[in-house]
């Protein structure tokens, strides 16, 4: 009789059959799970080592935001609020220089206005000294030692910038000339100065006095005489008679 055979005979002892979950993302929970440990060796039979798994691609550096990311560059934002803040800083700071400029163009303007002020302020109260020094001479009374200083006092204030004006023949100008007498004739074209009875003064653009002057205007003279025919000179009844018409 043939015995049974049993397919369990030979073989030894089965291990026990572990199953290893090596998926990185929770499939409950949805979380990443953190990397297990290395497994320490053990004793027993040797295995084959699996195959490695295929492991997820890690994410790209620069991939596109996820989803309830912000889009939006937080640094950019800072970066152009502060240039933003420098451009009104420097805006501010060239008009506070432009507005000190101009101050400073003012206050130098009106200390030079100041000044030329007491200047001709001091030399309008020697003019009746030169007046008298100008009738001294025209007497010829300034001579010696007086005449040596009387030239010095005139000198400075010319250096100064006190200058002299109204003389005979200069055109009447009303702005500079005080007229006190009028008069007429045919040797002038225009209103202009006869006689000066005081010299006019100013100091740079600043008149101190005008010229008290006598001023002539123009006068057409009488009927011009016809001219003698072949060098004759006309009668004296003749010209008498020419002048009467």
């Amino acid at each position: 009789m043939t015995g049974r055979y049993d397919e369990t005979e030979g073989r030894g002892p089965e291990e026990p059959v572990v199953v290893r979950d090596r998926r990185r993302i929770d499939p409950l929970t949805g979380e990443i799970r953190p990397a297990a440990p290395a497994a320490e060796p053990q004793d027993g039979p040797k295995h084959a080592a699996p195959a490695e798994e295929a492991t997820e691609p890690e994410p790209a550096a620069h991939a596109g935001p996820g989803l309830g990311e912000s889009i939006v560059d937080d640094s950019v934002s800072v970066a152009t609020g502060l240039e933003k803040e420098l451009a009104e800083r420097t805006a501010d700071l060239q008009r506070l220089q432009a507005e000190y400029a101009n101050y400073r163009k003012r206050v130098d303007r009106d200390r030079e206005q100041v000044v030329v002020g007491a200047k001709a302020s001091v030399v309008g109260d020697l003019l009746p000294l030169l007046d008298d020094l100008e009738r001294a001479e025209q007497h010829g009374d300034l001579t010696g030692a007086f005449k040596a200083v009387g030239e010095k006092l005139v000198g400075s204030l010319q250096r100064s910038g006190l200058e002299a004006f109204g003389a005979e023949g200069e055109p009447f100008d009303p702005s500079v000339h005080e007229a006190v007498q009028h008069s007429t004739s045919p040797d002038v074209t225009g209103p202009t100065v006869t006689m000066v009875m005081r010299r006019g003064y100013r100091f740079g653009e600043r008149v101190l006095r005008p010229a008290m002057v006598g001023v002539t205007d123009h006068e057409p003279g009488g009927a011009p005489v016809d001219p003698p025919v072949g060098g004759e000179l006309p009668l004296e009844g003749e010209l008498f008679d020419e002048n009467n018409r």
